[in-house]
C-alpha cells in the first residue's frame, strides 16, 4: 500500500478487518470479502470526515452514512463498535435472533444505521432522497441548522441494479452537490469477476449523468482524503469517487477470490491473514490504543453538536424561524387538517378527489414534497407542480415538486429516503398497475416503518382502451399481502379525503392510496367518515324496520353498487359494509368486528373489481365473491362494465342466487 498514512491508521484498518473476519466466522455466515476491501475508505470518512454526535445517533444534523452495500454490514458495524455504539458482545451475536447486527443493516434496531439496506441499489436511492430533503431544508431552514453532506457506499452489485442507474440519473439532473458516494470497485460479485456481465465504463456514464466522477487508489489513504475533500468543494453536483480496490484485501491466500464474496473464511485462512496483518490471535480483539485514535475527533464533534444547540436556540426566539421549525420538527401524524367539501350526489373520480385533497395539502403542509412518475395530469398532481415549483438543488431547492420521469422504482424508494431523512412528508403518484414496478421500494417502506404516501390512480379495469397491459387486476390483493401497510380503497370523494386523513396520522407505516379514473356517485355516508374509515369497514345502509340477514361487503368503486342492489332488494335485507382498509379493520377489536360483521348473518357477499381471494376471509368459503380473476380487455370502459357484470342489474341477480 503505497501511503503515507500513519502507522496506526494502517494498524486500524487491519484490526477492523480482524473484526469482519471474527465476526462473520462466529456467525458461519456472512460477506467478509466485500467489507475488507471498503475498510481503507470507510475508516477514513468515518474517522476524519463524519460529522455526527458520539452520544447522540439521532441528530438531525448530522452526516448521514448509507451502506448500500448491506452484505458488508460487518464492516458497518466495526465502525460502530469503534464510534461507541455498538459493543464486542453485538459483533458476537451477528445474525442471530434478535441482536442488533442483523445480517443487513436495520436502521430501526441499530443506532448508527441510517436505512434498511438488503436489496441492492436501494440503499443508493434512499440516501439521494435523503440529499434532497437535506437541499431543501437547507433552504428552508438555513445552511447552519440544516446542512450536512450524505455518503453511500456502493458495491459492483449495486451498480448493476437498474434502479442505481435510474436514480443516478435523477440526482445529476437535481443537481445534489452534498451527495458523495463511493463505489467500492472491487470487481468480483458472488458469482464470480463481474467482467462475466458488465463492461460498463462507469466514468463516462456518470459524467454524462452530470455528476463529478473521480477515480482512486481505494486503499491509499492520501488518495481517499483528497477525494472526499475534492467532492465536498464540489457543490453543484454530485460526486461519485470509484475506488479501485481488491476483494478480500490483506487476507492470506484469498485475495480477489469469489469464495470471500458470502462465505466465512476458514479458521485457518483468517489465523493466517491474522499473521500478515500483525494481528493477534486472540477473536474480537480491540486494543485499547486503536479505539482511543479512532475516537480523537469525538471532543471536536461534542463541541461542534452543543454550539449548534445553542444557534438554534438563539434562533427559535424568531416567529418566522420557530413556524418553519415547527414545520420540520412536529411530526404530520400529530397535526389536524382541514379537507375539502364534496357535493352529496354530485360525480367526482376519486383520482380528482384526492388532486383537491393535494390542493388543501400543500398549503398546510410546507414540507410535503413529491411528485408523479411522468403522470402529473393523470395523477392529479399538475396543480401541485405549478403551485410549489420544481426542485432543483441548486436553482430551485425550496421547490417541492419532484419530476421522477418515467422512474417508478426509483421514486418509491427516493420517497423512502426522504422519509427517513425527517422533515419532509413525501408522496408518489403513478398508476396502480405499475406498483409492480414500485413494489420492493414499498416493501421497504412498510419494513421500515416508513410513512411514506403511495398514491395510485386508475385502479382497475375501468381504465378501458389501454388494455389488459394497463388495467389492474391483482394488485389491491398482491399489496394487501406486505405487512405494516395500509392498503385504503376509498368509495368516493369523502371516502378519498378521509383516507387521506387517515394515512397522515400514521407514524410509522406507509399507505397504499388507490384511486378510480371513472367518476364515482359522492354518497350519504355515516359522519364522521374519517373515524369510520379509520376503522377499516363500517357500515352504509341498514334495511329499514328489520335486523340485517344478508351481509353485502364492498370498497372502491363498487361500494355505490351495492348500496343500489341493497335498496332494490329489500326482501334480502341486506347490509351494505364499505371496506376501505381490510389491514385497520382487522385490527379493530373482536367487539367492534363483530357488531360491524356479526357471525349470525351467514348469508354474506363480496364485490370488488380485482382478485377475489382475499374476501374469503370475511364471507367464508360458504360465501360468494363478485370480481374478476382474469386479464382484462382493451375496450371502452362501458362495455367492460357490462361485460364483467359490474352493474346494478348484475349485481342484483348475483345476490338473488346467492
Amino acid at each position: 500500500m503505497t501511503t503515507t498514512a500513519s502507522s496506526l491508521d494502517l494498524q486500524a484498518v487491519n484490526v477492523i478487518k480482524g473484526l469482519i473476519m471474527d465476526t462473520v466466522r462466529a456467525a458461519n455466515s456472512g460477506h467478509p470479502g466485500g467489507a475488507m476491501s471498503s475498510a481503507d475508505y470507510a475508516y477514513v470518512l468515518f474517522k476524519d470526515f463524519l460529522r455526527f454526535d458520539p452520544d447522540d445517533a439521532k441528530w438531525s444534523n448530522r452526516d448521514r452514512f448509507v451502506l448500500s452495500a448491506g452484505h458488508e454490514s460487518a464492516l458497518l458495524y466495526a465502525l460502530l463498535t469503534l464510534s461507541g455504539f455498538l459493543t464486542i458482545e453485538d459483533l458476537k451475536q451477528f445474525r442471530q435472533f434478535g441482536s442488533k447486527t442483523p445480517g443487513h443493516p436495520e436502521h430501526e434496531m441499530t443506532d448508527g444505521v441510517e436505512a434498511t439496506t438488503g436489496p441492492l441499489g436501494q440503499g443508493f436511492a434512499m440516501a439521494g432522497g435523503m440529499a434532497v430533503a437535506e437541499a431543501f431544508l437547507r433552504a428552508y431552514l438555513d445552511a447552519e441548522t440544516a446542512g450536512h453532506f450524505t455518503y453511500a457506499l456502493v458495491s459492483d452489485g449495486d451498480v448493476q441494479e437498474p434502479i442505481f442507474l435510474g436514480s443516478a440519473a435523477l440526482f445529476g439532473q437535481w443537481g445534489l452537490g452534498r451527495l458523495i458516494v463511493y463505489y467500492d470497485s472491487n470487481k468480483i460479485q458472488l458469482a464470480g469477476p463481474t467482467s462475466r456481465v458488465d463492461s460498463t465504463n462507469y466514468r463516462q456514464l456518470f459524467e454524462s449523468m452530470h455528476w463529478q466522477v473521480l477515480e482512486i487508489d481505494g486503499h491509499n489513504h492520501d488518495q481517499i482524503r483528497q477525494a472526499i475533500r475534492t467532492a465536498q468543494e464540489e457543490t453543484t453536483k454530485p460526486t461519485i469517487i470509484i475506488g479501485h480496490t481488491i476483494m478480500a484485501k490483506g487476507s492470506a491466500t484469498l485475495e480477489g477470490s469469489e469464495a470471500t464474496h458470502g462465505s466465512p473464511l476458514s479458521e485457518e485462512e483468517i489465523r493466517a491473514t491474522k499473521a500478515k496483518l500483525g494481528l493477534s490471535d486472540q477473536t474480537f480483539d480491540l486494543p485499547e490504543k486503536i479505539v482511543a485514535h479512532f475516537q480523537s475527533r469525538f471532543a471536536d464533534l461534542r463541541t461542534a453538536r452543543a454550539q449548534w444547540n445553542t444557534q438554534v436556540q438563539s434562533r427559535v426566539v424568531d416567529t418566522d424561524f420557530a413556524t418553519r421549525w415547527n414545520h420540520a420538527t412536529q411530526p404530520v401524524s400529530d397535526r389536524t387538517l382541514t379537507w375539502p367539501v364534496f357535493e352529496q350526489g354530485s360525480s367526482v373520480a376519486t383520482r380528482k378527489a384526492f388532486g383537491q385533497c393535494l390542493g388543501t395539502m400543500m398549503e398546510q403542509l410546507p414540507t410535503l414534497m413529491g411528485g408523479s412518475a411522468d403522470l402529473d395530469p393523470s395523477n392529479q398532481t399538475v396543480n401541485f407542480r405549478n403551485s410549489v415549483g420544481i426542485f432543483h438543488a441548486q436553482t430551485n431547492p425550496l421547490g417541492r415538486n419532484l419530476c421522477f420521469g418515467v422512474r417508478e422504482f426509483p421514486m418509491a424508494a427516493i420517497l423512502n429516503g426522504l422519509a427517513l431523512h425527517g422533515g419532509i412528508v413525501p408522496f408518489g403518484a403513478t398508476f396502480l398497475v405499475f406498483s409492480d414496478y414500485e413494489r420492493n421500494a414499498i416493501r421497504m417502506s412498510a419494513l421500515q416503518h416508513l410513512p411514506v404516501l403511495h398514491v395510485f390512480t386508475h385502479d382497475s379495469f375501468f381504465v378501458g382502451e389501454d388494455g389488459p397491459t394497463h388495467q389492474p387486476i391483482e394488485h389491491v390483493s398482491a399489496l394487501r399481502l406486505i405487512p405494516n401497510l395500509l392498503v385504503l380503497r376509498p368509495a368516493d370523494a369523502k371516502e378519498s379525503a378521509a383516507c387521506m386523513a387517515v394515512a397522515l396520522a400514521q407514524p410509522k407505516r406507509p399507505s397504499v392510496l388507490v384511486f378510480t379514473r371513472q367518476g364515482l356517485p359522492v354518497l350519504d355516508l355515516p359522519e364522521p367518515v374519517t373515524d369510520n374509515v379509520a376503522k377499516g369497514a363500517y357500515v352504509v345502509y341498514d334495511p329499514a324496520d328489520s335486523a340485517p340477514e344478508t351481509l353485502l361487503l364492498a370498497s372502491g368503486s363498487e361500494v355505490h353498487l351495492a348500496i343500489e342492489a341493497a335498496r332494490a332488494l329489500p326482501e334480502l335485507r341486506i347490509r351494505v359494509v364499505s371496506v376501505p382498509c381490510m389491514e385497520l379493520f382487522d385490527e379493530q377489536s373482536p367487539e367492534y368486528r363483530e357488531q360491524v360483521m356479526p357471525r349470525a348473518i351467514a348469508k354474506r357477499v363480496a364485490i370488488e373489481a380485482g382478485r377475489t381471494d382475499l374476501w374469503y376471509k370475511y364471507v367464508g368459503l360458504e360465501g360468494k365473491v363478485w370480481g374478476i380473476n382474469h386479464f382484462g380487455a382493451s375496450a371502452p370502459a362501458a362495455v367492460l362494465k357490462e361485460q364483467y357484470g359490474f352493474t346494478t342489474a348484475h349485481l342484483i341477480e348475483f345476490l338473488r342466487s346467492a
